[in-house]
């Protein structure tokens, strides 16, 4: 079917009318003419004064548009199929369990955290009582940490798997369809838990089976073969077995007690670099007004995003990363003592703020006071880095924090200004937390960005540390066409927490590329 770029002005919105009278100019037809069209992607361009909106639409001439090709799944009974079992409900998780369904395999998914639902009582009771439950928080937990993490679905993955087959699915499970044609498709945290409770149902009536407040703990193995998984319950300490001939691992990169227990029994692992830095937080109407090119942002535009990237002469980067528009700053943190930062966005993006992760490429001569801990320097590096903002915030989840202009003028904060993030934020020199390198990378990325956006650097921005769970600092390895790992036969690691894949979209198609390899270690 052939297809179309249109593009119109922003203040015409998405009318059908407008798109037709356009789309017969271009395609010089006459309004006798039968014309039928369908957007398929659309887009924003506001790279001048005049914005527009971008639409690619198919369409067909005096004839029928035939209907949008949406795969559905095929959900089946695998009560009585070969059992795979799954540690972690996160979406490389969820979507490997739906994926080994359509494969004809009971999913048996492990997840040391709780519920969905039942995860809000513990987010709530960091964010009030500053109190942090180790299994249960923005990182563990059904959904993962994305399903707290604002539901970005943009992913650069698509030579790696079928992205309109993962949208499909969060469509088929109540997510909007405009996700469809979005070029930077966004769910919104509020809508992610109801998405998440649907895909479970639909599991469970499939037969397959969800452990929830279990925690992974080993293998059992003959030879080189895992013929088992050993799990804790963590309400009530009761360990046991779980036989199975298959594992595959999608723990999300938080799950250090996964990397301990690599470490500790020689199995293959790698460090694994990752990127460091803060949440800069500047009013909403700021950088509406730097992308849109206008004092108030016009009604019928979605508050405005931005993407910063800089790479110094020591091929050191720095970049924006995870941008939230009308977003909120979040406690991120998996165990009490350390202090992580992260940043989400309801599906309205109507928080009269907006933040970014504003990261630096950790290299390994950082590393060097950790050389120690092996495969795991980057990991401790990361701890520490943590521990030391949570000490300098006061020990008790209140954030270290310092005004943008006066961190690039060395200046401590007198006061700062209002923020998002809900346990409080404290004045405090944030060169005093990140080693130096890292400091002076950080403050010469934010001074190219500040030519490339005029308004950014203002002291209404505030920098809130510490942005650290950018990605997993650990690799598990495994080979390249069978997805195994390297070393333990059976074991399919997997998406995010084995360095894979980071993002909704790339761990969940990263998570049907693990259940594929699961059929073909099988059928070998």
């Amino acid at each position: 079917m052939p297809t179309i770029e249109i593009a119109l002005p922003s203040a015409e919105g998405v009318s059908d009318t407008a798109l037709e009278k356009e789309l017969r100019k271009k395609l010089q037809v006459s309004a006798s003419d039968e014309l039928q069209f369908r957007i398929i992607k659309k887009s924003l361009d506001a790279r001048s004064k005049n914005i527009k909106l971008v639409f690619l639409v198919e369409y067909v001439l005096n004839g029928e548009l035939a209907p949008p090709n949406f795969e559905k799944r095929k959900w089946q009974n695998v009560s009585n199929a070969k059992p795979v079992a799954i540690i972690g409900a996160g979406p490389a998780g969820l979507f490997a369990a739906i994926q080994l369904i359509e494969l004809n395999f009971k999913p048996i998914i492990i997840e040391r955290g709780k519920t969905v639902r039942d995860r809000r009582r513990d987010l709530a009771a960091i964010n009030k009582q500053r109190i942090i439950n180790p299994d249960s928080n923005y990182c563990f937990g059904e959904g993962g940490a994305g399903t707290y993490s604002d539901g970005k679905l943009y992913t650069r993955s698509t030579k790696r798997g079928n992205v309109q087959r993962i949208l499909y699915t969060l469509v088929e499970c109540g997510a909007n369809e405009n996700i469809l044609i979005e070029t930077h498709p966004h769910i919104g945290t509020n809508k992610l838990p109801q998405i998440i409770e649907t895909m479970r149902d639909k599991i469970l009536a499939c037969g397959g089976e969800f452990i929830f407040n279990t925690q992974f703990t080993g293998f059992a193995k003959n030879g080189n073969t895992i013929s088992a998984v050993q799990l804790t319950d963590v309400l009530s300490q009761h360990s046991y077995t779980l036989e199975c001939s298959a594992v595959i691992l999608a723990t999300g990169h938080s799950a250090r007690d996964v990397y301990q227990h690599f470490y500790d029994n020689r199995y293959d692992i790698e460090c694994k670099l990752f990127a460091l830095g803060v949440r800069i937080e500047h009013p909403q109407h700021i950088i509406d007004s730097v992308q849109y090119h206008c004092e108030v942002r016009p009604e019928n535009l979605p508050p405005a995003a931005y993407s910063l990237a800089y790479t110094d002469n020591n091929n050191r980067g720095t970049y924006s990363f995870c941008m939230c528009p009308g977003g909120i700053i979040a406690p991120a943190a998996t165990a009490p003592g350390e202090l992580v930062v992260n940043g989400w966005s309801p599906s309205r993006r109507n928080n009269p703020f907006a933040n970014s992760g504003m990261v630096v490429n950790i290299m390994e001569e950082d590393l060097k006071d950790f050389a120690h801990h092996g495969e795991l320097r980057a990991l401790n590096f990361q701890k520490h880095i943590e521990q030391q903002s949570y000490i300098a915030g006061g020990n008790n989840l209140t954030a270290p924090a310092q005004r943008l202009t006066d961190f690039l003028n060395d200046k401590h904060s007198s006061t700062l200004p209002v923020c998002s993030y809900i346990p409080g934020i404290t004045s405090v020199d944030l060169k005093n937390i990140f080693p130096t390198q890292i400091t002076n990378a950080l403050k010469e990325g934010l001074k190219v960005f500040g030519k490339k956006m005029p308004s950014y650097i203002t002291s209404e921005a505030v920098l809130v540390a510490t942005e650290s769970r950018t990605s997993s600092p650990v690799r598990i390895p495994r080979h390249a066409e069978t997805l195994m790992h390297t070393s333990l036969q059976g074991l399919f690691p997997c998406a995010e927490g084995a360095g894979y894949a980071g993002g909704i979209v790339s761990a969940a198609i990263d998570g049907e590329r693990c259940a594929d390899a699961v059929k073909r270690y099988f059928d070998a």
